[in-house]
């Protein structure tokens, strides 16, 4: 099939260069429309994972202490070196460390839970959890800016530094979700200098192709391993519902804390 940019030589056919020039273009535009993909589910996952981390992260901080509790009881009562070694190992893996409070957002320091936390646990009305969540106008400038200052589309060294300090800067907005901050970026990126292309020789555009390649399969590895996380498998669950699924698993983890709690308060009659 032959395009508008590929005129036929004399001989009907169109050049080498030329063809090489069109797969050289649609590899960097499947390549940016991966990245972008890409830039977006790493965004969900990042934000609800912290998510993750403020709504549940007292609970399991409550159920661990739970479990030491309940090895410490059984080891006062048996005496075995056994359940007093696990009770110990327990007990060791809560011990506080310095910057406790500031890892586990202000929800816990060396003496325990803070009130916030206990309120949560005891299903009383708390301050709602930060949460980051790019709107659609937000998406929508994200992916305009990417696709025009993407650094895949340069071709000279110095355009592609360029590039890349805008991205960076663009990618830092989007996970904010600061619809301002792109509008902005958007404006300056219209006032700036126009990229310059060069023609590129035959050698030039297979390098190019072969560099695409080894980007894809880069990106590849990554999307691999964000999906295959925890975090990235739990959203995948509830990609356009995340608050549901995180109310089912509060709901499955109070449930043991009242199994642990009933356990722990069983040892204490025995």
């Amino acid at each position: 099939m032959t395009t508008p940019e590929a005129e036929p030589e004399q001989g009907g056919a169109p050049r080498p260069e030329e063809r090489l020039e069109q797969a050289v273009r649609a590899a960097e535009q499947a390549l940016i429309e991966y990245e972008i993909a890409l830039e977006t589910f790493r965004v969900e996952v990042e934000n609800f994972s912290r998510l993750h981390e403020q709504r549940l992260g007292p609970v399991y901080a409550r159920l661990e202490e739970l479990e030491a509790q309940i090895l410490e009881a059984r080891a006062a009562r048996t005496g075995d070196p056994e359940d007093l070694r696990r009770a110990d190992e327990a007990r060791a893996r809560l011990m506080p460390i310095p910057g406790v409070e500031e890892l586990l957002n202000g929800w816990m320091d060396g003496d325990g839970l803070f009130p916030e936390a206990t309120a949560m646990l005891t299903e009383q009305a708390v301050r709602p959890p930060q949460r980051v969540r790019p709107g659609e106008e937000a998406r929508r400038l994200y992916r305009e800016l990417a696709r025009k200052a993407h650094p895949d589309l340069a071709q000279e060294e110095g355009e592609r530094v360029r590039r890349e300090e805008f991205i960076t800067r663009v990618n830092a907005a989007y996970a904010r979700g600061d619809e301002g901050e792109l509008r902005k970026l958007a404006e300056e990126w219209a006032a700036g200098p126009a990229p310059e292309r060069r023609p590129s020789r035959g050698e030039e555009l297979y390098a190019r192709l072969e560099w695409l390649d080894r980007r894809k399969e880069m990106l590849t590895l990554l999307a691999k391993e964000l999906e295959e996380s925890a975090i990235g498998a739990m959203l995948r669950l509830a990609p356009d519902d995340p608050d549901r699924l995180l109310e089912e698993i509060a709901d499955q983890l109070a449930t043991q804390v009242r199994e642990r709690e009933a356990e722990l308060a069983e040892l204490g009659r025995s």
